[in-house]
């Protein structure tokens, strides 16, 4: 056995980032078809509001980054079907509000705290033997709410007017689509951190969709490449001593790089 995995906390991470990396891109395919990458961000920046919160109510930021996000998903839904604003502006009403949030409860918890390093940028050691039960459940109800949802999902999310003239129950699939958004942006945080999680949402997909697939075909390249990226960057992480989250975008980015030279 290599000596990486006589290390509880590497064991882990290596069990939550498999579960994260296959979350990430069954719900970003599906936020990339509907032109709603952002919203992976909103809701991160939002998370890490939320993970500010349980710092300084001293409790498990995870539980905290679940219920902000959870909120604030139905918010920005909200918000977005009231035609008051446009989209895009909504959500950067979100983002900006609350980076204002975070910043504030760390006023209040007087400084900028090393546990929210940790959390910005992902660390190998943030996973408790608690968050990963908390990353397994929440995993596991989101593989769940895609599976049983699956084709309302695709429907809406290639033409949604027609999925409404359909009988398809539009509004809510939109909100659970978000709320699954926001899950899976709070569970990826211990491993690739607030500022990096969009990119393990995002990326993969985009990477998938150079080879012009099927659908299904198209999900499974985007859950290969993202469960490469994650145990790769963890190993990198742990021998190399590097940044987690960074290494693991940093092989993303290199695999859409190649995507688009493999096109050319």
């Amino acid at each position: 056995m290599p000596a990486i995995f006589t290390y509880s906390f590497i064991v882990r991470a290596f069990e939550a980032g498999i579960v994260i990396a296959l979350i990430a891109p069954l719900i970003g395919i599906f936020l990339v078809l509907r032109r709603y990458s952002l919203i992976a961000d909103t809701l991160a920046h939002v998370s890490l509001a939320g993970v500010a919160l349980g710092l300084l109510l001293k409790i498990n930021p995870l539980l905290t980054a679940f219920g902000v996000a959870t909120v604030a998903s139905f918010l920005i839904e909200r918000l977005r079907l009231s035609k008051r604003v446009y989209s895009d502006a909504a959500l950067s009403v979100f983002l900006s509000g609350s980076l204002a949030v975070a910043l504030l409860l760390l006023s209040l918890a007087h400084g900028f705290s090393v546990n929210l390093f940790d959390y910005l940028f992902g660390s190998l050691v943030t996973v408790s033997q608690g968050d990963l039960y908390l990353i397994a459940v929440v995993g596991c109800i989101v593989l769940a709410a895609v599976f049983f949802t699956y084709k309302e999902l695709l429907y809406v999310s290639f033409d949604e007017e027609s999925a409404q003239v359909a009988g398809i129950p539009t509004r809510f699939v939109n909100v659970l689509l978000i709320v699954l958004a926001g899950l899976a942006v709070s569970i990826a945080i211990p491993i690739v951190g607030a500022l990096l999680i969009a990119a393990l949402i995002v990326i993969p997909v985009l990477t998938a969709l150079q080879f012009k697939k099927s659908f299904k075909k198209t999900i499974l390249i985007a859950e290969a490449l993202s469960v490469v990226a994650v145990v790769a960057g963890i190993f990198a992480a742990f021998y190399l001593d590097l940044s987690a989250g960074g290494t693991i975008v940093l092989i993303l980015v290199a695999f859409f790089g190649l995507s688009l030279f493999k096109k050319g």
